[in-house]
């Protein structure tokens, strides 16, 4: 592309093909969250009776989820970088869609293993065969589930990257914010896609409906593949990035002085091991760790909550509206990534300067105050079923908000050619936490029910959610002062060339 001067830039009218590109992170995001969310729409109703699972099954299968999907985000960062954005993201995509529709084969698989013919066996097993049916689908749903998880891994490291590639410093929290809320739209329309799609598949006896909702849901990521390999190229190299717009991408280089530009493998970056000396990556560690269990206990757990607390099906009628709503609610984290560059933009009409990290530190409190009314989401059941959705849906829009500003810390203040290592560090951080609140849930639950547990006035399965709520509730407020505590001022990460 040909440069053009600093006075024909000025005239020439602005492409915005960054967004088109914003675009597509938001529709892989959306795919990413619809393929996690059938497993908890249909284990409910369509699963769990034919594999006679507990909430202890169930738990370690998301535990297992998160915990791979921990490890893989490990070298997933480092891949994309090796790789780049591109061909990055398509092995992503490519991986975690394959392994969706991997799911649908675990019911042919068991009666495989124990030699069960039919599935109207399998519903109908009792006792020790029961306990080998659970055991067994459990271990292969794992295995399908890894495959998701290595696959997903993928997908915020690839995304942030080109973010970073794409947007700005001042406008990353913004467009990290509108992709991820991929995440919020995937979980919106899944219960009007996945129960029905199992019912209807029931209906006319295909299987138990379950396997092809897997199915047609896990194939959508193939479709976004080829749209991704023809419209996707960096800046600098996208013939529908015209000057004007290259320009206002690349102004933080200008801003800084920068002479020349940098392609990713020209940038020395800093090594795996490296990234652990800095208090910036730790920041973020814990920030993620603390943080992302909470999100995903909402997204597995809240159908279950519904439907054993509540008694209403999310598969029709007012259950699937409550998971609408939501999810819904949630959409409001589109403008928790917009309030950092709020804060600047107001700074700099009044002549100061607000550094992006004190912004962005600035948001992240506000929003870790939300997740609070959380510790009154049990209660509040007692007196309106939809109040207690309303609280989790206000707290996780708190966490898509302060998801898309932890993300853009990443990229405020380290290189470009670090920036999905770290990410994959801060995904591997949150999906130890995911791990760690989703087994416990699963074995809580039981526990509860068993025994009749009580805390706080509430006994059974409500006394074991009123005590996750509570965790929830306070783990944000906590991060914060981790990730303060780590890194008190902003400070970019300078890596010599030797």
């Amino acid at each position: 592309m040909k440069p053009l001067s600093p006075e024909a830039k000025r005239f020439e009218k602005m492409t915005n093909f960054r967004w088109s590109i914003c675009l597509l992170l938001f529709l892989a995001t959306t795919v990413n969250y619809m393929d996690r969310q059938v497993l908890s729409l249909t284990w409910e109703e369509f699963i769990k009776p034919e594999f006679h699972w507990t909430n202890t099954h169930y738990g370690t299968i998301t535990a297992w989820f998160s915990i791979i999907y921990a490890i893989a985000n490990l070298f997933a960062g480092r891949f994309v970088d090796w790789m780049g954005s591109k061909k990055g993201y398509l092995w992503a995509i490519g991986i975690w869609s394959a392994g969706a529709c991997v799911h649908a084969l675990c019911g042919f698989a068991t009666q495989w293993y124990t030699g069960i013919e039919s599935t109207t066996a399998l519903v109908q097993a009792t006792g020790d065969v029961a306990m080998i049916v659970a055991t067994v689908s459990t271990y292969f749903f794992v295995a399908a589930r890894a495959v998701l998880a290595l696959g997903e891994a993928g997908n915020f490291p690839a995304a942030i990257k080109v973010t970073a590639e794409y947007f700005p410093k001042k406008d990353r929290a913004f467009a990290t914010s509108l992709f991820n809320a991929g995440s919020a739209i995937g979980a919106l329309i899944a219960p009007f896609c996945i129960g029905p799609l199992a019912k209807y598949f029931q209906s006319i006896g295909w299987g138990n409906g379950w396997e092809m909702a897997f199915i047609v849901i896990g194939a959508l990521g193939f479709v976004w593949m080829g749209a991704w390999i023809f419209l996707y190229k960096k800046p600098s190299e996208n013939k529908r990035v015209n000057a004007a717009e290259l320009a206002y991408i690349e102004q933080d280089k200008a801003e800084e002085g920068a002479v020349e530009e940098k392609t990713d493998k020209d940038e020395k970056a800093i090594s795996f091991i490296n990234c652990f000396k800095y208090p910036q990556t730790w920041a973020v560690f814990f920030g993620k760790f603390l943080t992302d269990g909470v999100w995903w206990f909402f997204l597995f757990w809240t159908p279950s909550y519904i439907k054993n607390v509540f008694g209403l099906s999310t598969s029709e009628g007012e259950g699937m509206w409550m998971i609408f709503v939501l999810y819904l609610i949630t959409m409001l984290s589109i403008y928790g990534g917009k309030l950092p560059t709020i804060f600047i933009d107001n700074a700099v009409k009044n002549g100061k300067k607000v550094d992006p990290y004190a912004a962005r530190m600035k948001a992240m409190f506000i929003f870790a105050l939300f997740p609070l009314l959380a510790l009154f989401a049990q209660p509040s059941a007692s007196i309106w079923p939809w109040l207690s959705i309303i609280i989790i849906g206000i707290a996780g829009a708190a966490h898509q908000s302060w998801s898309a500003n932890i993300y853009t810390v990443v990229s405020d203040m380290f290189p470009k050619s670090t920036i999905a290592t770290i990410i994959g560090i801060g995904g591997m951080a949150g999906g130890i936490g995911s791990f760690l609140i989703n087994k416990s849930s699963g074995v809580l639950f039981d526990y509860a029910k068993e025994s009749n547990m009580a805390f706080m006035g509430y006994e059974g399965e409500p006394a074991g959610y009123f005590i996750m709520f509570c965790i929830c509730g306070l783990a944000y407020l906590l991060g914060w002062c981790i990730m303060k505590i780590l890194v008190p001022k902003y400070k970019i990460i300078e890596v010599p060339n030797k």
